[in-house]
């Protein structure tokens, strides 16, 4: 037999038919639903309803869909009606923010043979607003306040042209007749470096530009050159001296048919060339190390690096030998070898090979082997002490080296 705590409260109810709900009382259902000793469930069973259906119209009447109407009358939920006013309001505003632009635009035609920034500040001077004006126009607001605000005086120092670059062109060509080679950026660069040391004010980039221009001392424009179809997304420039050190030859040939081949070590990142050697032969492993050792003799002197200096160089056969890499080892030298077919990835070999091709050797005396190794020991030289480098802002590898030395 069950016990009492087991028995439950059990309804039978019998059978109902269904009916429909008018507004009015679904929402008296709601409010009683609400008063105080009353539940969702208890209202509904009172009333023969399901609670989850009260429970539906509680929600409905919360978001204002459950609202009672006049007979006659066509039935719109609150929220629908919130929803269509806001589109309304929002269709008004658009349609104004167009009119006022088709203003501004049927104004605008009127100025049409000046410049925008012109236009814009006749328009915001009749009465358009300012942000709207810039908005429809395409010009900068910050642009058209600062020339709103230009004093009366103010003149425009861009077209003020120097009367007279006489001095200037000389300074120009003196500072380029023994470089023929050298562009508008490196003569401005040669020109700034001296003028510093006279305590005068540099001149600017775009003047020398101008005045080589007129006067006939601009380099002519070279093809562009065929690149590889091979990508190099590395980088091989670092950002302290001392890190990584790369390494390459190049060859020509002197007057007499005879070849120079050459082999340096390039700091990458102050680009100064540490150390050379050059002679008739090939290129051997003998030669390689002679500039390993000359490089880290030149930076540490007699004592070692304190932490392996990466050096990299191509797949040569000097390069890659084992007694080249372990004697690399021994004086502080991590070897590395860029992929085969990639001469990309030891670019700033490559392109300290060109420098000097293009600004030393196509111009210096080099009727036989000794000769063109000397004069090639005072292009190293210049190279280190006085060209400009644009990835260096300018300056030669040397002064950028004291630069940065003098600021740590």
């Amino acid at each position: 037999m069950p016990s009492p705590k087991n028995l439950t409260n059990v309804e039978v109810l019998g059978p109902q038919k269904r009916r429909r709900w008018s507004p009015q009382e679904k929402l008296a259902m709601v409010q009683q639903s609400y008063e105080p000793g009353y539940s969702v469930s208890l209202v509904a069973r009172q009333h023969g309803v399901n609670a989850n259906q009260l429970f539906l119209w509680r929600k409905q009447h919360q978001q204002g869909e459950l609202t009672p109407v006049a007979v006659g009358e066509s039935t719109v939920p609150a929220a629908q009606l919130a929803d269509a006013m806001r589109q309304i309001r929002e269709l008004q505003r658009l349609l104004g923010k167009k009119t006022m632009e088709a203003e501004i635009l049927k104004e605008a035609a009127e100025y049409g043979r000046f410049k925008k920034l012109d236009c814009a500040l006749a328009l915001a001077a009749g009465g358009h607003p300012m942000k709207r004006v810039c908005d429809v126009l395409g010009v900068a607001r910050s642009a058209a306040v600062k020339r709103q605000l230009r004093s009366s005086d103010w003149t425009d120092g861009r077209q003020r042209r120097h009367s007279d670059d006489q001095d200037l062109v000389e300074q120009l060509r003196s500072a380029i007749e023994n470089l023929p080679s050298y562009g508008y950026r490196r003569a401005w660069a040669l020109l700034r470096r001296e003028r510093a040391c006279q305590g005068l004010p540099a001149v600017n980039v775009k003047r020398v530009y101008r005045v080589m221009r007129t006067h006939g001392l601009l380099l002519q424009r070279r093809a562009p050159a065929v690149r590889p179809q091979r990508r190099h997304d590395g980088r091989v420039s670092v950002g302290a001296s001392n890190q990584r050190w790369c390494s390459d030859g190049f060859e020509f040939r002197c007057d007499n048919g005879e070849a120079v081949r050459t082999t340096f070590a390039l700091d990458c990142c102050d680009r100064e060339a540490m150390s050379w050697v050059a002679s008739t032969e090939g290129y051997t492993g003998d030669d390689v190390r002679d500039v390993m050792l000359a490089a880290v003799e030149r930076r540490f002197g007699n004592a070692l690096p304190d932490r392996p200096i990466q050096w990299l160089s191509d797949n040569g056969s000097a390069y890659t030998a084992a007694l080249t890499r372990s004697f690399a080892r021994d004086v502080g030298l991590e070897p590395v070898n860029t992929p085969v077919s990639s001469p990309q990835s030891n670019g700033m070999a490559e392109s300290f090979v060109r420098t000097m091709k293009r600004d030393y050797v196509n111009f210096m005396p080099k009727p036989d082997a000794r000769t063109a190794i000397g004069n090639l020991a005072i292009a190293f030289e210049h190279y280190n002490e006085h060209h400009p480098h644009s990835a260096l802002r300018y300056h030669s590898p040397r002064e950028f080296r004291r630069k940065a030395m003098a600021t740590r």
